[in-house]
């Protein structure tokens, strides 16, 4: 069983890291290219593709025009978004970040598929960019090539589970190639309760997403039907809003 998350923008490049073994990525040639064509991209292409300010335009040109001399850093503990907050990598103990590595994935604009030890470079790419060398957007440029990767990793033992903790931003590189995976594939929901009902709300979701992965690494779940204990924060399963395949998690 594998858990899939998204990576996020913001990065920690300085707090202390443990005494890690880093693992080699897995797609260093089409990490080359897309570094390189972005530093040969104008201000005004990039800001094009990247609708940020132009302090963020100004530190991604920076980034790329000299990418291979940037620090590198393992995924798990260079990524600080909200769904990072959740996992909380560094309070992760050996044998937990060893089933992490086993066992859960990142799904990268730039690096394609992430184990958690995976190094990455500063850098910002979103998988939803309409731009990428050779095609109009950058899930077509990874074509199939990150599914394969998790069918792969899923050939290594274990049930055929895929638990989707990504956003839908970061699923499409995978979605349309899911038949490949030959996988179970469980959806997860979390909502907050309200008057007007179960509501979503993105930034709660995100940490919930990386609370869940964490669960699962914490307990060393392989068992899909052992994620329905997930209680963290607060949160509770919804049998009644809940499917096969498809998981409501609901905070009062």
């Amino acid at each position: 069983m594998i858990a899939v998350i998204s990576p996020a923008k913001s990065l920690d490049f300085e707090s202390p890291l443990p005494d890690v073994q880093i693992s080699e990525n897995r797609f260093p040639e089409h990490t080359a290219r897309l570094a390189s064509a972005i530093s040969n991209l104008t201000k005004k292409k990039l800001k094009s593709i990247m609708p940020v300010s132009d302090n963020l335009i100004a530190l991604n040109r920076e980034r790329y025009s000299a990418f291979f001399d940037q620090p590198e850093r393992p995924a798990i503990f260079a990524y600080a978004g909200d769904v990072y907050t959740g996992f909380e990598a560094s309070s992760l103990n050996d044998d937990g970040l060893r089933f992490a590595q086993n066992n859960v994935r990142i799904l990268s604009g730039l690096y394609g598929l992430l184990r958690p030890l995976d190094p990455i470079r500063p850098h910002r790419l979103e998988m939803g960019t309409k731009w990428a060398p050779r095609y109009k957007k950058l899930t077509d440029f990874w074509k199939d090539e990150i599914a394969k990767e998790l069918a792969a990793d899923l050939d290594h033992g274990g049930d055929r589970v895929i638990v989707n903790l990504a956003s839908n931003e970061y699923w499409a590189a995978v979605k349309p190639h899911a038949a490949k995976l030959n996988a179970r594939i469980i959806e997860v929901d979390f909502r907050k309760d309200g008057p007007d009902g179960p509501k979503f709300i993105s930034f709660e979701a995100k940490r919930a997403r990386g609370m869940m992965a964490r669960y699962i690494c914490d307990n060393h779940i392989q068992d899909p039907e052992a994620l329905t204990g997930f209680d963290s924060d607060g949160y509770r399963f919804s049998p009644k809003d809940s499917s096969e395949n498809s998981l409501r998690f609901i905070r009062s």
